[in-house]
């Protein structure tokens, strides 16, 4: 079997938020047992990131190191059509990554015990963004 579900996130700007509900929703929702859920986000300045869930200051100190790693308004970058967090943005989705690829067992992602499933938002002002789960499996 092969099924596929979108979701929509509302972000208020730059930083991580949680959607590992939301897909483990889809996830119960769809009836696979055993399987794979394929993860995807379709934009260029945002990707998705497997990190700690228990303490929010990996989160953070992992937008610290990207802050450092990419900084904003950057006189290195050209591309600035959408302000100086234009081209860092799309920087930052090319160095995480847009798509990832869950285990699915007994009906639900199969995460580690401190794993969450965050939308990184790397634009400074809050987006929509559309996220496709393709789930295979029996």
């Amino acid at each position: 079997m092969i099924l596929q579900e979108s979701l929509t996130v509302t972000t208020h700007g730059r930083g991580t938020y949680d959607i590992t509900r939301s897909v483990q929703q889809q996830v119960r929702a769809s009836g696979v047992r055993i399987g794979l859920c394929h993860v995807f986000v379709h934009h260029t300045s945002a990707s998705l990131i497997l990190c700690e869930n228990a303490d929010p200051t990996v989160r953070s100190d992992l937008e610290a190191f990207m802050a450092r790693l990419v900084p904003d308004g950057d006189r290195l970058f050209e591309h600035s059509d959408e302000g100086p967090d234009d081209m860092p943005a799309h920087i930052r989705a090319i160095l995480t990554q847009v798509e990832l690829t869950l285990p699915i067992s007994a009906g639900a992602c199969a995460l580690g015990t401190w794993q969450g499933l965050y939308l990184y938002e790397h634009r400074t002002r809050g987006h929509r963004r559309r996220i496709t789960l393709t789930l295979q499996g029996e």
